[in-house]
């Protein structure tokens, strides 16, 4: 049977990885092999959690390639127990180096179960690893923007502050989507100019691209962006 690292290397395609390449600038071209994304999924539900070499696989970090990165969080995110599919986020976030790594890391379970990841979302927006806080502030943007919302969660994202670029478009994007489904509460950090400068004007681009905000509220976006 092949291992893991070999699945990987057969699915890898030159041409594309070049293209990643481009997305990720900080990442080497080398550490990057071009696996695409639902070739990925697919490997990662092929493979069995309990097997000795997927869970050494878990275990050994860091990964010396992006697609191995990839591939940890998609078998994270088929971990069903929430305890164990936590404490494998928390292994695993330090070494998270780029923003696809993070934002692909969605596991099931947490969607199930969101409340209980409060007191984690708490420390992780503390965090001094900046790809932490972003995998924070998009967990608070995809489970606590609807029902679950509550005006806290807004203040705890506004009060960020940080020179990491991949942080502050994190912001941003939390806040456009935020006004979306919570306007009310929303607007005035944009009409009070509670965010940064450069956040402050990248949420209302991000806003003002969006089809789910409204023209009269758009309109309102423009006079604010100066």
């Amino acid at each position: 049977m092949s291992t893991i690292l070999e699945q990987l290397h057969a699915i890898s395609d030159p041409a594309n990885a070049a293209f990643v390449s481009k997305l990720l600038p900080d990442t080497p071209q080398e550490q990057i092999l071009g696996c695409r994304t639902p070739q990925l999924r697919a490997l990662a539900k092929s493979l069995d959690l309990k097997n000795a070499e997927v869970c050494d696989f878990l275990h050994t970090l860091p990964h010396g390639y992006f697609d191995e990165n990839q591939l940890h969080a998609f078998l994270i995110a088929r971990i069903r127990p929430f305890e164990d599919c936590l404490g494998a986020v928390e292994a695993f976030l330090p070494y998270v180096d780029n923003w696809a790594t993070c934002d692909q890391l969605s596991p099931a379970v947490f969607r199930r179960e969101a409340e209980q990841l409060l007191p984690a979302i708490s420390r992780w927006l503390r965090s001094t690893h900046p790809y932490t806080v972003r995998f924070g502030i998009g967990m608070l943007m995809q489970h606590f923007l609807d029902a679950r919302f509550q005006p806290e969660y807004a203040e705890q994202v506004a009060a960020i502050r940080s020179d990491m670029y991949y942080i502050n478009m994190e912001i941003a994007w939390y806040f456009a989507t935020a006004l979306a489904k919570q306007p009310e509460t929303i607007l005035p950090y944009l009409t009070e100019r509670r965010l940064p400068e450069w956040v402050h004007r990248k949420t209302i681009q991000k806003a003002i691209e969006s089809r789910r905000i409204p023209e009269e509220t758009k309109e309102l976006l423009r006079t604010l962006r100066k």
